[in-house]
């Protein structure tokens, strides 16, 4: 005779449809890290949907600016890594588009040395801020390279004469052993794979870093001393940071 003895169905996961899992899984490493991403990273900072009102100055739109002009660069440079030198020096495309890689980087340049030292006037460095202001710093260095490689890599005589001009001074420095300006294949990788790659990833962590802290504040207008009429010291560290407006502007 047949065992008709009814089993209890399995416990399921009723947001999944899935089988619950049994254990803690609070030991996981999987949960673990969840969880220390989204307390150090909270969704509402990284997407946020409102800004303080004073992002609305120009002088806090330089950043957005240069990462445009990156996007443009990584584009571009693609394109004429694609299709080669004999196509972007001959094609009328191929022109345009080596035209618009080397615009996009002079702009970038542009956009990103206002942004530099407008942050480094307005202390933004300010409000537990150091690392956003360092890895802009080293972004800038990382940029120079790409830059300087870009010059070496144009395959005619503008970039032989800049490469014959800069070994001596690689070679006073010690290095060119490992970075030699001559070798053209090196510079080609340094250009179009080690220093993007770099410097995507420290303009990652930039971004990163300003949504976890925010965009610093302007800096705080000095106080007048009742006593002697003079101004009062600037306070310092956090105490300078002023908390954001309730004056706030949704972001369009």
């Amino acid at each position: 005779m047949a065992d008709t003895t009814m089993t209890a169905p399995a416990a399921r996961d009723d947001a999944l449809g899935a089988p619950a899992l049994e254990g803690d899984s609070s030991r996981m490493w999987s949960s673990r890290l969840r969880r220390r991403v989204v307390k150090n990273l909270p969704p509402e900072q990284l997407l946020p949907d409102r800004q303080p009102a004073y992002v609305s100055s120009w002088i806090y739109v330089f950043g957005v600016l240069t990462l445009a002009a990156f996007v443009v660069i990584l584009f571009s440079g693609a394109v004429i890594a694609l299709e080669g030198p004999q196509w972007y020096h001959v094609s009328k495309v191929g022109l345009f588009l080596n035209s618009l890689h080397l615009w996009s980087v002079e702009l970038f340049f542009f956009f990103m040395v206002i942004h530099l030292w407008g942050k480094f006037f307005m202390a933004a460095w300010r409000g537990r801020r150091a690392m956003t202001w360092v890895t802009g710093a080293v972004a800038f260095v990382a940029s120079v390279g790409c830059a300087f490689t870009g010059y070496l890599v144009q395959s005619n005589f503008d970039s032989q004469w800049i490469a014959t001009q800069a070994k001596d001074g690689i070679n006073s420095v010690g290095i060119g052993a490992w970075f030699n300006v001559m070798d053209y294949g090196q510079m080609l990788l340094f250009h179009v794979l080690l220093l993007p790659v770099t410097l995507a990833f420290l303009i990652g962590v930039h971004i990163v870093l300003v949504r976890r802290r925010g965009v610093v504040p302007p800096l705080p207008l000095p106080r007048s001393g009742s006593d002697s009429g003079s101004d009062a010291a600037e306070p310092s560290g956090d105490e300078r940071v002023s908390p954001v407006p309730e004056t706030t502007e949704a972001l369009t």
